[in-house]
């Protein structure tokens, strides 16, 4: 993958950044205009989870499309069609979190700016990153906060699996590193892994049937700033 750490990288819809890395998966933050959209387009190896932070937009598919309101999230699995439309009078922001991490794995169906035989954007639609630009880091004891138009997001390490029962049932978790564990017969699976993106209500559910966290779980967790 190129380094795109250092840049942001002009679209004709807006614009995108990278705001974190690992070896799991990369998160991207999405600045779409208003009415503006992205290509309908798949990734045929590595699925996408979109965190819807500010606005609202309009997910379509081949076969029918779903409003979102911030905060508020999408699973996309690899070689699912979809497209990001901002249907908000103010731009749109999200993160895109993919994995594996591949910015080139892309295919474009539909594009209403002719890049249907293109692939990602090269060097010529870089610019430097500036001082608004957001770069989250890994936590340590602490966890960590960041804002993004209306939403909060929460960076910590996880380790003691009781601590989801507590939290607000419509918070989004993303995964970044670890997971949820469950051992069977002597085998260790990995039931949540990193790239995976829920809300509290449904992960909480599935913590309670499993072991612990993997060791270095880290999550983001995503609610409106009240």
């Amino acid at each position: 993958m190129a380094d795109h750490q250092s840049v942001i990288v002009r679209k004709p819809w807006g614009y995108e950044y990278l705001v974190y890395l690992n070896q799991h998966v990369a998160v991207w933050l999405l600045h779409i205009e208003p009415r503006a959209s992205t290509s309908m387009h798949c990734h045929p190896n590595k699925s996408t989870g979109l965190v819807l932070l500010d606005g609202q937009a309009e997910i379509s598919f081949i076969a029918d499309s779903r409003r979102l309101i911030a905060p508020a999230k999408q699973m996309i699995r690899r070689g699912l069609f979809h497209q990001t439309c901002a249907i908000s009078d103010t731009p749109v922001k999200l993160f895109e979190v993919e994995t594996p991490v591949d910015k080139d794995d892309l295919v474009r169906l539909r594009d209403v700016y002719g890049r249907e035989n293109i692939g990602y954007e090269n060097s010529d639609f870089e610019l430097p990153k500036n001082q608004d630009c957001l770069w989250i880091q890994e936590p340590t004891d602490t966890p960590l906060q960041y804002y993004v138009g209306i939403s909060k997001i929460t960076v910590e390490k996880l380790v003691d699996i009781n601590c989801l029962y507590d939290r607000n049932p419509d918070d989004i978790i993303m995964f970044m590193s670890g997971g949820l564990t469950k051992t069977i017969n002597g085998r260790l699976h990995m039931v949540t892994q990193p790239g995976d993106v829920g809300q509290v209500k449904v992960v909480s559910q599935v913590a309670k049937e499993m072991d612990q966290f993997a060791e270095n779980t880290i999550i983001w967790s995503i609610n409106e700033n009240l």
